[in-house]
């Protein structure tokens, strides 16, 4: 009688092996740079694949059982909110315009995230990061799923939800987070990695989900909150893939060196100046602060960041270039940009307002050396005008940066009086540039960024109006046409948030609903 002998269950470790390498095989009949084109695309030089680590040790079908846990209590949490009236419990109706731009300018990104770690996936000939990327892509979707699906309920009850993936596409300053995916997706697969993997999501993304989500949750929105902290916990592993691509790479071949850093130099900077939104929102879109930009700033990058960077300094790598441009910046953008939106007000999807006496106590409490100097006396004086019945509304479009694409509202470095303003003549054409980081990424790839699609400019080519406008017609209005262009409704869906929809409706609802109780 044959005695029937256990079979050895395989280790952790062995278990990984079987079921991420062991997928792999060597090609017979086709040559490896034609079914990896890109692998060498670059410059970047890998001698052995099988280097790769994943400390996760994550398998498919663990993936699986560990996001559906965290999908029934996200889920739970969001029908409870939207079953509960949820939406009357945030602080007051200006809170939404913030979550009007979280949903416009970075739920997107999400998806476009997703489409691109699925592509660059399918072009790296190791099994190793090609498995990681599969994982991380399906992690980019289910975030754009939960946030558009949470958002959702706003939309019942407020403008400016509608829309937000044609948006996207149109509206002028979601261009600036547009641009910085479609440059990241548009380069080679490693400059992806390190543009997303390393520089978004190790060195930037704790900027967004851990200061803004925990301010959503201050103001009562539990709904923004389970989101964004069920996102963060996949950022754990999002940012250790960025780490081991970057160790992986400088591990493989000094030669790689030099590019990488460029790279780490170039998307440092790029992501920068997409933070100003999220800045920007910290310091005036909540009405119940959390932190200031500037202290998430020093907390989140130059402490944490500046911890990595020593760790990353064994392998040659040196800090992001205009680190002390940066350093100097911390106690300006967001005050720049809020500017920029109230006078623009006109021409965007949420509505703006000055700051309240209370609040503009707190921004100078933060901001000791910049704010009551530099920027109370211009928003104090615009709140009188606006008492007067002369809320000021900035006509004339702004010049962009080409790089960037954000409006030249920047100041040059040391002297926040005087806008910053570089400019390059390239093949008989002048461009202009915000910052000398701007400048010299388009210097390096100029050929990429004079394609870029500035809304400034196309609105004057007349690009930007609906079908069947003519502008040559008598009366035309060019700002009415461009809001038809981009779905959005003037007076309902922007201008001054005093007076506006939402205010009304919300006040009108939650005065109800206590009534009630």
């Amino acid at each position: 009688m044959d005695m029937q002998v256990a079979k050895k269950k395989l280790g952790l470790k062995e278990r990984y092996q079987v079921m991420t390498r062991g997928l792999d095989w060597t090609p017979s009949y086709q040559k490896m740079e034609d079914i990896y084109p890109y692998a060498a695309y670059e410059g970047i030089k890998i001698h052995d694949w099988d280097k790769w680590e994943d400390p996760f040790r994550l398998t498919m079908d663990a993936y699986w059982k560990y996001q559906a846990e965290k999908e029934r209590k996200l889920y739970a949490i969001i029908d409870a909110y939207a079953q509960n009236n949820g939406h009357l419990n945030v602080t007051d109706a200006r809170y939404l315009n913030a979550v009007k731009l979280f949903l416009t300018g970075i739920s997107p990104l999400e998806y476009m995230a997703h489409r691109g770690f699925a592509h660059v996936g399918r072009q790296f000939p190791g099994a190793g990061p090609r498995v990681a990327c599969l994982m991380q892509s399906i992690d980019e979707i289910r975030h754009a799923q939960t946030q558009i699906h949470s958002l959702s309920n706003y939309n019942k009850y407020y403008n400016g939800f509608h829309d937000f993936r044609h948006m996207l596409e149109r509206v002028w300053y979601l261009s600036v987070p547009r641009s910085f995916f479609d440059d990241a997706v548009t380069a080679g697969p490693f400059e992806f990695m390190v543009a997303i993997g390393f520089s978004f999501e190790y060195v930037l993304t704790n900027l967004l989900f851990v200061p803004f989500v925990s301010g959503a949750a201050y103001n009562g929105d539990m709904g923004t909150m389970t989101f964004g902290f069920s996102a963060q916990s996949d950022e754990a592993r999002h940012m250790t893939l960025g780490l081991e691509v970057i160790k992986f790479i400088l591990e493989q071949d000094p030669d790689n060196l030099p590019i990488v850093q460029r790279w780490i130099d170039k998307w440092m900077w790029r992501g920068y100046r997409v933070l100003t939104l999220v800045g920007m929102m910290m310091d005036y879109m909540l009405p119940k602060r959390i932190m200031s930009w500037k202290e998430a700033w020093e907390v989140y990058f130059e402490e944490n960041g500046g911890a990595l960077f020593k760790d990353l300094a064994r392998y040659g790598i040196r800090p992001p270039k205009w680190l002390d441009q940066i350093s100097f910046d911390k106690d300006h953008i967001s005050h720049q940009a809020w500017a920029t939106f109230y006078q623009y007000g006109a021409a965007a999807a949420f509505n703006t307002w000055t700051p309240s006496d209370e609040e503009m106590d707190w921004l100078s409490q933060k901001y000791p050396n910049s704010f009551d100097k530099y920027y109370r006396p211009r928003l104090e004086y615009w709140r009188e005008q606006a008492a007067q019945g002369k809320r000021f509304y900035n006509k004339t479009l702004p010049m962009l940066c080409q790089t960037c694409q954000i409006p030249m509202l920047f100041t040059e470095p040391g002297d926040p009086t005087k806008i910053c303003y570089r400019e390059v003549d390239y093949q008989g054409s002048k461009y202009h540039f915000c910052s000398d980081g701007c400048k010299e990424i388009f210097e390096y790839e100029p050929e990429k960024y004079v394609q870029a699609w500035l809304p400034v400019h196309q609105i004057y080519q007349g690009n930007c109006f609906p079908e069947g406008a003519d502008p040559t017609a008598e009366g035309f209005d060019p700002l009415a046409e461009v809001l038809k262009y981009y779905h959005v409704e003037m007076g309902r869906d922007n201008l001054d948030f005093e007076g506006s929809e939402d205010q009304k409706n919300f006040d009108q609802w939650r005065g109800q609903a206590t009534k009630n109780a």
